[in-house]
């Protein structure tokens, strides 16, 4: 029995560790809150980084010179974003991180 204490203290921090990144194929990840309104790609269509509507949370990060881009956090998406575009992160909700890009 005292063998098996060290083999479960194992397998239980082999639990704990965190699970690979998911690769970024098909369509993106869904937020996990209501807060986005994730209009589609910013980039192309089946861009990661989503071009962002309007909803109670949004609403103080709109403005009419520059575009909203929701994409999910930690994703190459959203660090090829931020390499490419003049993109200032404003939020992070729901797995999202948002961010606000000058128009032109």
């Amino acid at each position: 029995m005292k063998h098996l204490f060290p083999l479960a203290a194992v397998a239980a921090l082999a639990a704990c560790e965190e699970a690979p990144p998911q690769p970024e194929t098909g369509a993106a990840p869904p937020p996990s809150n209501d807060d986005l309104y994730l209009v589609g790609g910013y980039r192309s269509e089946d861009d990661w980084c989503q071009l962002t509507g309007e909803t109670a949370f949004t609403v103080n990060f709109l403005d009419h010179t520059a575009d909203l881009v929701s994409c999910p956090t930690g994703s190459a998406a959203a660090q090829s974003l931020g390499e490419m575009q003049n993109a200032q992160q404003v939020a992070e909700t729901g797995g999202y991180t948002v961010y606000t890009i000058p128009r032109g």
